[in-house]
C-alpha cells in the first residue's frame, strides 16, 4: 500500500500555496492541533502529502477531532482573512478565487467587516454581474452586509483563544466533510486541502455541517467542553455557512443560488 498521495495541477491550482497552508496549521500540532497531512514535497506541477489511512469513527474519535480543532483555532493568526504564513501565492485562494488580504495594513477591524467585504460582498457582485441573480436578490445579500458590518453578529472567539491572547483563528477554510477525514489517531482525525486563513472559528466549525458529517454532535461536545463556545452558536451556523455555499453558487449555479438567498434571508 502506497503511503503518499500525489495531487496534480490542473492548470489553475496553486500548489505551493496549499503546501503553505498545510504547514501553517500543522504548527499547531505541537500544542493539540488537529493532525494535517504532511508535506513530503512540492513543486508547480504536483503536491504529494501523506496518505491518509481512514477508519470508522468512534465517540472517542469525536470528541479528540473537536477538542484538537480547539487547539488549532487558538494558534491564532495576525489579521483577518490574513493569508498563512509563507505564503507565496496571489491575493486568492483555490478555484473559488475566495480573496484573501495579503496586506496587514488592509485588513478589515473586525470580523464582520471582513466576512461581509471579503465573504459575501465579492460572490454576491459576481452573480450579479453574470445575472445569476437580479436586483433584488442581490439586496438581500446587501442587508446582511451591512448588518455584519455594524457588528450585529460580532461575537467572541472561543475560550482557548482568548485565554492565548488570539482574537483571529486559524482556520483550515474549506472544512466539509469531504476534507476531513476519521484516521483513529492522537487527534481522531487528519485534515487535507486547506484554503487556509485568519477568521472566526465558528467558521470552520458550520462548514463541517454543510454537507454532513458522522458523529457531529460529538465532535460539537468535545469542541465545547475544550474551548467553550460563545453563546448562541448554534443560531450563527447557517450565517459562517453562507461563506461556502454563495461560493458555490458562482462555481456551479443551480440549486446554490436558492440555498445562498435563503441562508442570507436568516440574516437580512
Amino acid at each position: 500500500m502506497t503511503t503518499t498521495f500525489t495531487k496534480h495541477n490542473r492548470g489553475t491550482d496553486n500548489l505551493a500555496g496549499e503546501a503553505a497552508g498545510l504547514r501553517w496549521l500543522a504548527q499547531a500540532e505541537p500544542d493539540g492541533g488537529t493532525h494535517i497531512a504532511p508535506v513530503i514535497s512540492v513543486d508547480r506541477q504536483e503536491l504529494v502529502i501523506g496518505r491518509v489511512q481512514e477508519s470508522s469513527p468512534t465517540s472517542r474519535d469525536a470528541a479528540l477531532m473537536g477538542a484538537s480543532l480547539a487547539h488549532m483555532h487558538a494558534a491564532g493568526a495576525p489579521w483577518w482573512g490574513a493569508p498563512p504564513a509563507g505564503w507565496r501565492g496571489p491575493d486568492w485562494v483555490g478555484r473559488s478565487r475566495t480573496p484573501l488580504v495579503t496586506d496587514q495594513r488592509q485588513a478589515p477591524a473586525t470580523w464582520g467587516e471582513f466576512y461581509a467585504q471579503y465573504r459575501i460582498d465579492v460572490f454576491a457582485r459576481r452573480l450579479r454581474d453574470a445575472g445569476t441573480i437580479n436586483s433584488d436578490q442581490a439586496r438581500t445579500f446587501d442587508a446582511v452586509s451591512r448588518r455584519l458590518r455594524r457588528g450585529d453578529f460580532d461575537v467572541p472567539q472561543p475560550a482557548l483563544l482568548q485565554a492565548r491572547g488570539q482574537s483571529v483563528a486559524r482556520l483550515h477554510g474549506d472544512l466539509w466533510a469531504g476534507n476531513a477525514m476519521y484516521d483513529g489517531g492522537a487527534t481522531g482525525a487528519t485534515l487535507i486541502d486547506p484554503m487556509a486563513h485568519g477568521g472566526h472559528a465558528e467558521t470552520d466549525l458550520a462548514a463541517l455541517s454543510v454537507f454532513g458529517f458522522p458523529r457531529l454532535s460529538e465532535v460539537y461536545a468535545g469542541y465545547d467542553a475544550e474551548s467553550a463556545l460563545a453563546a448562541g452558536w448554534q443560531e450563527r451556523i447557517a450565517l459562517h455557512q453562507l461563506t461556502m455555499i454563495i461560493m458555490h453558487a458562482v462555481l456551479f449555479g443551480g440549486g446554490y443560488t436558492a440555498s445562498a438567498l435563503e441562508l442570507a434571508g436568516q440574516y437580512a
